[in-house]
């Protein structure tokens, strides 16, 4: 078994990772002091990724993507992860769920935003429903051939610098063993639609400059054209593109971890205490031993998940256990980090306060720890009839 990365993938590597040296790190402390991202470096970061032939690089070639695998794609998500998600954010990756779009959708909004020329967000969550997906309470009711939508979500990642969102909304309701329980559909609507506001969301501790937002349906009438993919079918769309998901934010801790880790080991062979570095103490190397074999752990089991997707293997249990363990992998790593270097890895002269509180929202979003763990038990469990 071969774990070298082939050539492509390290320029894939090497590409990104001189991208956010050098057009993200110069501008994160501004972002992380004003909490915005100016429209000029928006448009600057989407210019650059977009001549250097990256931008869109998880669509396939077919309709003017990068056309990478997921095991290539998980290695550039990992480099991004480096650097703050509210400016890695324009380096432009279009949700893959756009690929469900039939043909005239696909030219109002899968082919521009390839193009870099309109942003998605997703939108799933609401004040009652985070991972309970299904018992969603944004209703669509049919009007003749449209849908009239009521309801609010919140916590949508992004939706304030987007041209349009992928709404999940209840469209029904069906019978299970265990109850009623919503028929959910996709539908693509655009910024300004009538009935639909964009309004602020909280303010987050984590990824400051990295915007979430509410949104609020009043009686907003949607075309029937406007569903993607089949009517009541959203939910197995939810299915798939949370692999995708998962997996990114598995490697993105790993990218960060990567970055605390190369500050702090150089730090404890600089900075002395009792007349030697600190490094050479047990108690200090010994932590660094555990961080650089998490990070190590984390990464592989990462990259393995990626592969066996790519195989068509089910690789549901292994995406669940590289994602918690990653977040809390980073949780533990930049904790390890601030203790190390004392009293000045709190202040804001130093990223590393910033990593600490951006790790925290890792175990919350795209499915609690606990919603992983639960994943991984029903994989193991299921085979025996449990």
């Amino acid at each position: 078994m071969d774990f070298s990365l082939s050539e492509e993938q390290q320029l894939i590597v090497d590409t990104v990772r001189t991208f956010v040296e050098k057009e993200i790190y110069p501008h994160e402390a501004m972002v992380e002091k004003t909490g915005e991202v100016p429209e000029e470096i928006a448009q600057h970061i989407r210019s650059e990724c977009l001549a250097s032939g990256f931008y869109a690089a998880n669509m396939p070639e077919s309709v003017g993507g990068g056309g990478l695998n997921t095991l290539d794609f998980t290695l550039l998500e990992r480099e991004l992860g480096r650097g703050s998600m509210a400016l890695t954010h324009f380096f432009g990756r279009p949700s893959g769920i756009l690929m469900g779009c039939n043909s005239e959708q696909a030219e109002r909004y899968l082919l521009p935003a390839v193009r870099g020329e309109r942003l998605d967000a997703l939108a799933m969550t609401e004040p009652n429903a985070g991972s309970d997906v299904r018992g969603m309470q944004c209703m669509a009711k049919p009007d003749g051939k449209d849908w009239i939508v009521n309801g609010t979500k919140h916590f949508i990642s992004h939706a304030n610098v987007a041209d349009f969102v992928i709404v999940f909304i209840a469209t029904g309701v069906e019978s299970t063993p265990r109850g009623e329980k919503k028929l959910i559909s996709a539908f693509l609507v655009d910024r300004g639609t009538p009935g639909f506001e964009i309004l602020p969301g909280y303010e987050s501790v984590s990824h400051r400059g990295y915007k979430n937002c509410v949104l609020s349906f009043n009686n907003c009438r949607l075309s029937g054209e406007q569903i993607l993919g089949e009517v009541h079918k959203g939910f197995d769309l939810v299915n798939e593109w949370l692999y995708a998901t998962r997996l990114t934010v598995a490697t993105n801790c790993v990218g960060r971890a990567r970055r605390v880790f190369e500050m702090t080991l150089p730090y404890t062979a600089e900075r002395k205490q009792f007349g030697q570095p600190i490094g050479r103490f047990q108690g200090v190397s010994f932590q660094l031993a555990d961080m650089i074999t998490e990070i190590d752990a984390a990464e592989w089991l990462t990259l393995s998940a990626a592969w066996r997707y790519d195989q068509g293997l089910n690789a549901n249990r292994e995406i669940a256990s590289a994602k918690v363990f990653a977040t809390e992998m980073l949780a533990k790593t930049t904790d390890t980090a601030i203790q190390l270097f004392g009293a000045v890895g709190l202040t804001n002269d130093l990223p590393l306060e910033r990593f600490w509180r951006d790790a925290r929202v890792e175990r919350i979003w795209d499915g609690t720890s606990e919603i992983q763990r639960h994943i991984i038990g029903r994989e193991l469990l299921r085979p025996l009839g449990c």
